[in-house]
């Protein structure tokens, strides 16, 4: 695979601007690799457990959420 071009990151990087938020975590020394582990295990990546388990807390929770 080929390395982008200049035009094609800056394309990425408008849609993940216009399209996402981002949120930085901090957690732990090891605490990463044991969740990233347990995202593996249930063939998710850790953004994507990450996404639903801060989803299913807050449905949980009775939180209005918004998912698209």
């Amino acid at each position: 695979m080929s390395p982008a071009t200049k035009a094609q990151q800056k394309a990425v990087a408008k849609y993940m601007k216009d399209n996402y938020d981002e949120l930085k975590v901090r957690v732990p020394k090891g605490a990463k690799e044991r969740i990233q582990s347990h995202a593996e295990k249930h063939d998710e990546s850790l953004n994507g457990f990450v996404t639903r388990a801060i989803t299913e807390t807050m449905e949980r929770d009775g939180s209005a959420s918004e998912s698209k």
